[in-house]
């Protein structure tokens, strides 16, 4: 099997191209820096712009499948020009994918796409299944949704489409982890605002195996990318501080100073969702970390 990645030298990109490679997978690859592009027997890197709709159509040469991982990062500040940005650089890219499949024939069967659980409205209350429609007021359920309803387009070209809403990825190297355990390393680490914001995470390993098993087994439909077991702000702060054998001394940092620092993206702090993961496991998918301590303990070690 050859599978199109968009995205793959992207944090969660990098660790799904790891577990194809070990399944046995072979691996095209899109990228927009040419000085990413290499050719080995299973890994091959074919040149695109989104921004200007160009893309090398060879890319889908013996491809059944593409993992769509693609988009703009959500963690820099939200000015307007960057806020259309994100949103552009989900849709649009989906866009030209499906227009270059459809121009030259290609047959592909299945595509994966990444989503977000944004797309939720924030409650301390709710437990968020697939099944649930109401879509979050906010500036990310705006973009989830455009995005979810751009990437459906593949459908209309006979592809079966699957989407995975992905929560808090926790991983050594970047993303939310290395900026949440810098502070404490210093002995200076809080929850933030009254901590009790539930934090639906997952470990980059089992986001990864998600993808990969989703590919394998043509699963279609929605599927929330987060551990089985999610966790209050303020337990995740408790925990990250036990594993790395800090205290916490100081109080919560207030809503008002983050919201001052941050602006509208505080949000991606303050926003509570308990989302399930009930039905990816239903479908025979075994998490390697259900909950947050081993998670913990696997990558600060």
């Amino acid at each position: 099997m050859i599978v199109l990645i968009a995205g793959a030298t992207g944090l969660i990109g990098q660790e799904i191209v790891k577990q194809c490679h070990a399944e046995g997978i072979n691996v095209h690859y899109l990228t927009t820096s040419k000085s990413k592009l290499s050719t080995t027997s299973n890994y091959k890197g074919f040149y695109w712009n989104p921004k200007t709709n160009n893309i090398d159509h060879n890319c889908f040469e013996n491809v059944t499948a593409i993992i769509n991982m693609v988009g703009a990062s959500i963690s820099k500040r939200w000015s307007n020009y960057y806020k259309k940005e994100i949103l552009e650089s989900r849709t649009k890219t989906a866009q030209l994918l499906q227009d270059t499949i459809k121009a030259h024939n290609y047959s592909i069967d299945h595509v994966i796409s990444a989503s977000a659980i944004g797309i939720y409205p924030s409650s301390r209350t709710n437990y968020y299944e697939e099944t649930y429609t109401e879509v979050s007021d906010t500036f990310l359920g705006e973009v989830v949704q455009q995005w979810e309803t751009a990437i459906d387009g593949f459908k209309t070209l006979g592809c079966k489409v699957a989407k995975i809403r992905i929560g808090l990825v926790l991983a050594k190297e970047a993303g939310a982890l290395p900026k949440l355990t810098k502070p404490m390393k210093f002995g200076v680490g809080a929850a933030f605002g009254n901590g009790k914001q539930w934090q639906s995470w997952i470990h980059v390993k089992d986001l990864a195996g998600i993808f990969v098993y989703t590919l394998q087994n043509k699963l279609e439909g929605i599927y929330n990318g987060v551990a089985p077991n999610a966790v209050s702000n303020r337990e995740l702060t408790r925990l990250v501080a036990k594993v790395l054998k800090r205290p916490l001394i100081l109080p919560n940092i207030p809503k008002a100073v983050i919201k001052l620092i941050l602006g509208e993206m505080h949000i991606l702090i303050f926003q509570s969702q308990r989302v399930s993961s009930q039905k990816i496991e239903t479908n025979g998918y075994h998490f390697m970390y259900a909950n947050l301590r081993p998670a913990l303990e696997d990558l600060l070690k």
